[in-house]
């Protein structure tokens, strides 16, 4: 194995270079990966530098002049080859953007630092400093990727931020193993991979926009449809769903229900040559059958005990984790926990969409929460100076 920081470094410019290049990496068991790419004025992110760090060479692909990357892309979707990313969620929504697939056999730095009791979420420069003891400058955040040449400045970023991917690799992977976290680790990528999906039909995007409490059924569909409506301009034209109609103007339309064209002309900011569009949508949400409207949002108004015990118990969780080598953050956060509260409170057995019911989560953390919360322990500080400062018995 060659010394990260003396690995030979090659850059990946023409579409023989890529064919070689692939043809190496298809004979490698496992690589890392990272990407540069601009998205912020677009809907689908323009991909500008690929980076790739073997255990023999550092190399970085050059989209704009290396030709078609689907050889590339499918040696990422190929789960005979573990491929090692930080902070992957880009990385997999790229892939999927260009494959229709996920990775096949992912390993993401970032959470397995916090399977292993180091913070959740760690940056890379971070984490490599933790884990290895080197310090890696990150001077080109912001640099402009899309322009050509690259310099000298940023093609050294873009080496270092796959340097020491490996390396990092090789020591939480170890951890992991002495911990016996290993099938916690591959669930916890397959649940990453899942979630960076970019078309996840599961996630209701416009449930986000604020202001929607004062709405009723129908109008909530008028502001389903035009979040719909303005997602498929975004996509043909390729631009920011924010530069098509903006969330205020959504929930303002839908909040006024416009029938006619001067009702929206009243209303700053529309963009004129949209305005039938944006009227049939209104009437389509118009048209629905009051059934197929979406519900309204359920408030939950729990009683203060709730608050208080979730405080108790995120404490608890807290200890807990410190005590396992475990990132509570990455564990549960404060609606877990609640979710778990409220189901004691009305009797239910498991609290839906609470993380803490589902994999090695609901086997390892779980039991240890619900005996508390179940009273089958008692709590006691017993050591203030301590970052694990209390002791939990059986009753």
């Amino acid at each position: 194995m060659i010394e990260a920081s003396s690995v030979p470094e090659q850059i990946v410019g023409t579409p023989e270079e890529l064919v070689s290049c692939c043809d190496y990496l298809a004979s490698c068991p496992e690589f890392g990966f990272d990407t540069e790419f601009v998205g912020e004025d677009t809907y689908h992110p323009r991909l500008c530098l690929i980076q790739v760090a073997t255990s023999e060479r550092l190399i970085l692909i050059d989209p704009v002049t290396a030709g078609p990357l689907d050889s590339f892309w499918n040696l990422i979707v190929s789960p005979r080859h573990e491929v090692i990313v930080h902070a992957g969620r880009e990385e997999v929504r790229l892939c999927r953007l260009w494959t229709g697939q996920v990775p096949g056999n992912l390993f993401d730095l970032q959470i397995a630092a916090g399977l292993v009791g180091l913070a959740y979420p760690l940056g890379h420069a971070t984490l490599v400093s933790q884990v290895l003891g080197v310090q890696i400058a990150k001077g080109e955040t912001l640099t402009e990727w899309r322009d050509r040449p690259l310099t000298p400045q940023q093609i050294r970023y873009a080496f270092d931020d796959v340097r020491y991917l490996l390396a990092v690799w090789r020591r939480l992977k170890d951890r992991l193993e002495q911990l016996g976290r290993v099938d916690w680790a591959k669930e916890e990528f397959t649940r990453l991979a899942a979630n960076a999906a970019p078309d996840e039909p599961a996630l209701e995007k416009w449930r986000k926009l604020r202001g929607l409490g004062a709405l009723d059924r129908r109008r909530l569909a008028v502001v389903r449809r035009l979040s719909q409506w303005r997602e498929e301009v975004a996509a043909r034209t390729n631009r920011p769903p924010r530069t098509i109609l903006r969330d205020d103007l959504i929930v303002e339309i839908a909040r006024r229900n416009p029938v006619r064209e001067r009702d929206l002309s009243v209303i700053r900011g529309v963009p004129r040559r949209d305005v039938p569009a944006i009227l049939q949508a209104v009437q389509q949400a118009r048209d629905l059958p009051l059934d197929q409207c979406p519900e309204l949002a359920e408030r939950e108004q729990d009683p203060p005990q709730v608050a208080l015990i979730t405080s108790i118990l995120t404490a608890v969780h807290g200890d807990f984790c410190g005590r396992n080598s475990l990132a509570a953050n990455l564990v549960a956060n404060t609606q877990d926990i609640r979710l778990l509260v409220r189901a004691k409170l009305h009797g239910d057995q498991a609290p839906e969409g609470s993380l803490l019911t589902e994999g090695w989560r609901s086997r390892s953390v779980l039991p240890h929460l619900a005996a508390v919360l179940n009273g089958q322990c008692t709590l006691r500080v017993t050591d203030v100076r301590s970052e694990t400062p209390f002791t939990i018995e059986e009753s």
